[in-house]
């Protein structure tokens, strides 16, 4: 598979704290790549890495064989790539319809509503206002509406239920982008639409392993 975007012996540090380990990680096109592990394995900071709100400390960002490691993040999403964090992803104070404009400027939104259904009745309703899972959902569709080449989405099931988290798949899975996501585990019922998954498992900093959601080591 042709290789988007990859982090090529990558470090990250928080002040004394060293994040991420010298990490090497491709991101196929076309393909959804899923990076697993524990809460503070690093599975964010790849994300941050790769979106460029994080400086590397060592290492290299390559997009399509450019080096864009000193680009800052606002030109990366200019040339192309789209960022949906875990946390603060949406406009607080402006209604849902409003930060659906944001994505979609010219008012057309109405296949992310088919999607997500839930957030039709809640147009007027200030982003704020909404519960975890309702706000899960408006963050998810900037990315559904976004013409980004690269899609990062950390933890895009959060706070919704199991038939909503599998459709929020599925609109992933049918994105024209290399699709990056970050889960504490494997999301059940993968791959969709036959798309190519790739998962690699993060562990204290490192990856501890890459392949396919078939051959992920059970658990002990």
């Amino acid at each position: 598979m042709t290789v988007e975007i990859e982090l090529r012996d990558a470090r990250v540090r928080y002040g004394p704290l060293e994040a991420l380990h010298g990490i090497a990680l491709a991101v196929p096109a076309g393909a959804l790549t899923v990076l697993t592990g524990r809460n503070g394995s690093g599975r964010t900071s790849v994300l941050r890495a790769i979106a460029g709100t994080v400086p590397l400390s060592a290492g290299r960002v390559v997009w399509r064989g450019t080096d864009v490691t000193g680009l800052p993040a606002h030109e990366r999403a200019r040339r192309g790539l789209c960022f949906v964090p875990d946390l603060r992803a949406v406009y607080d104070t402006l209604t849902v319809a409003e930060n659906l404009g944001l994505a979609a400027p010219e008012g057309d939104f109405e296949r992310v509503l088919e999607g997500f259904p839930a957030l039709r009745p809640l147009l007027a309703r200030r982003a704020g206002t909404l519960s975890g899972g309702e706000q899960r959902m408006l963050a998810v569709s900037r990315a559904l509406l976004s013409p980004a080449r690269v899609v990062l989405v950390d933890e895009p099931a959060q706070g919704l239920s199991p038939s909503v988290a599998a459709r929020t798949y599925e609109l992933l899975c049918a994105l024209d982008a290399a699709v990056v996501v970050a889960e504490q585990r494997l999301p059940p019922g993968l791959p969709h639409s036959g798309r190519p998954v790739v998962v690699h498992e993060l562990r204290r900093g490192s990856v501890v392993f890459s392949g396919e959601p078939a051959e992920l080591p059970t658990p002990e």
